[in-house]
């Protein structure tokens, strides 16, 4: 008897998407009776394909997360059957695709199951408690054909503790757990978290709503941490001066490591239970303001080679320095200015990149440019490759090199213009203006235009090995950098520390203040 249910309201749903259509109609449903075994059960509708063969293909990655993930692997039991349940002809070409045979505009069904393992910001997980879908580990495609509209309706009436949703998806009007997107990028941009979620108190920066909802977020003081995100997010609107969403959620998917941003969200593991200390105060200021000013800084201030995606292969390109890097960079500063950390904390951070970076010895085999290209091989530290000891981490030279050329452009402009100015700018002009994402050179030119003069001699620590010349750039603020010999793991390795200097000119504590928001 369920089973003829079943049949009869897939036919009634498909047919009403006949007479709706005015172009082809793809809508997924998620259901999870096998939640306590890992496994998400996949329905697709599709109607009004004027063709007698469909290409579905299973994303290979995430946009966000610069490695293949082979998300075809957590696939089975695929099947696809008419409007009449007749099975249809399927044919699998390769690892992430499937060709659906079918007869011109007719409707059809596809099922399909995703099984879960493991516990990461980048895949699909489910268990009893609570689901987490990665979109791009979730839902399939049509080749070539990113571009139409797509629901997604959540089916979580069988497992009663899934009784609420976080998702930076539209809400369909009028439907309940019914989303949808314009498109599949918007639709992978979208992570979706299910269960017995708890929102904090919400707070609004220029009128913005700015939410936090999540699952098993422990034990805090959930006003003075959201009263402090505030602080720091603030601090990243007043660098770009706009806000382009209408309300973003932080998404706490439980305690993990990793985070990923979006257009209007960020999916954040995250364990309020480890919030005792000072130090474990700034490591979530500084990783929540990260990801939050990654919706500038890569979502919309984009190198022009992430987008459009490739799905399959993954979008190379040779500027993640400047999205991973001065994100890094930019979340130290958000989290000074809010006044969350003091000076001292701010250049400590700083300082252990440059311990980082010093102590590896692919600093002399790998420039910034390599690191961004490469790390879909050599991983995002460095440490994946054949041989991590000729790699080198954009998480830690980026932020380095960022305060160089900050400092170099406050000082050639007299301190009127700044790296602030900088993003600002390429928002405004590739974002807003052109609509685009921007080149290598185009960032040069935009410092180069902001510091009045030529960059040449710094943008050689992006495209080589050139050593960075620290004291030099860090004289311009009064500063200095000293290092001490310690042992680490057997190892001599040294140990570096930003100070300022005994005796500061009055142009040096000019720049220093004005950097620092002092």
């Amino acid at each position: 008897m369920k089973t003829k249910i079943f049949c009869l309201s897939a036919f009634f749903l498909i047919a009403g998407m006949i007479r709706a259509q005015s172009q082809p109609q793809l809508h997924y449903t998620v259901s999870m009776p096998q939640a306590a075994k890992g496994k998400f059960h996949i329905s697709l509708d599709v109607a009004g394909f004027n063709q007698d063969s469909i290409v579905l293909k299973m994303p290979n990655w995430m946009p966000g997360y610069y490695q293949l993930m082979n998300y075809a692997n957590t696939v089975d039991s695929f099947f696809a059957q008419s409007i009449n349940g007749t099975p249809l002809k399927v044919r699998k070409t390769n690892n992430n695709t499937w060709i659906i045979f079918n007869k011109k505009n007719s409707p059809f069904r596809v099922t399909y199951q995703i099984q879960t393992k493991r516990k990461f910001v980048a895949n699909s997980f489910i268990d009893s408690a609570h689901a987490y879908i990665v979109p791009a580990n979730h839902f399939m495609y049509v080749a070539s054909m990113l571009q139409l509209p797509v629901q997604v309706k959540i089916n979580s009436a069988d497992q009663p503790k899934f009784n609420k949703i976080a998702t930076g998806l539209e809400l369909v009007k009028g439907k309940t757990n019914v989303f949808t997107a314009p498109n599949f990028d918007i639709l992978y941009d979208c992570p979706i978290l299910i269960g017995d979620l708890k929102e904090l108190p919400a707070f609004t920066v220029r009128g913005v709503p700015h939410r936090f909802i999540g699952y098993n977020m422990g034990s805090f003081d959930e006003v003075l941490f959201m009263n402090t995100l505030q602080k720091a997010i603030e601090q990243g609107v007043n660098i770009i001066d706009h806000i382009p969403f209408k309300e973003y959620t932080f998404i706490g998917i439980g305690p993990g490591r990793g985070g990923i941003e979006h257009l209007n969200n960020t999916t954040v593991s995250f364990n309020g239970n480890e919030l005792k200390t000072p130090a474990d105060i700034n490591r979530i200021m500084n990783f929540l303001s990260h990801e939050y000013f990654h919706h500038y800084n890569v979502k919309r201030i984009r190198p022009v080679e992430l987008g459009p995606f490739d799905y399959d292969k993954g979008s190379k390109t040779t500027q993640l320095w400047i999205s991973e890097g001065l994100s890094v960079y930019f979340e130290y500063l958000m989290v000074k200015r809010a006044k969350i950390v003091d000076r001292e904390t701010f250049l400590d951070n700083l300082a252990n990149n440059i311990t980082a970076h010093e102590n590896n010895p692919g600093k002399a085999h790998q420039s910034l440019l390599q690191a961004s290209y490469n790390t879909w091989s050599d991983g995002p530290f460095g440490t994946s490759g054949q041989d991590k000891n000729k790699a080198i981490s954009y998480y830690d030279k980026g932020p380095v090199v960022g305060m160089l050329l900050d400092l170099a452009i406050r000082n050639a402009s007299n301190n009127q213009y700044s790296l602030d100015q900088v993003m600002r700018f390429m928002y405004q002009e590739y974002y807003q203006r052109l609509k685009r994402g921007f080149t290598d050179a185009e960032f040069q030119a935009a410092c180069e235009q902001m510091a009045g003069t030529s960059l040449a001699n710094e943008f050689e620590y992006i495209s080589t090995t050139k050593g960075l010349d620290y004291q030099k750039y860090l004289g311009y603020a009064g500063l200095t950098l000293t290092s001490t010999e310690v042992e680490k793991s057997g190892q001599k390795k040294l140990q570096y520390k930003i100070s300022v200097l005994p005796s500061i000119t009055a142009d040096q504590l000019f720049i220093l203040n004005s950097w620092l928001g002092d």
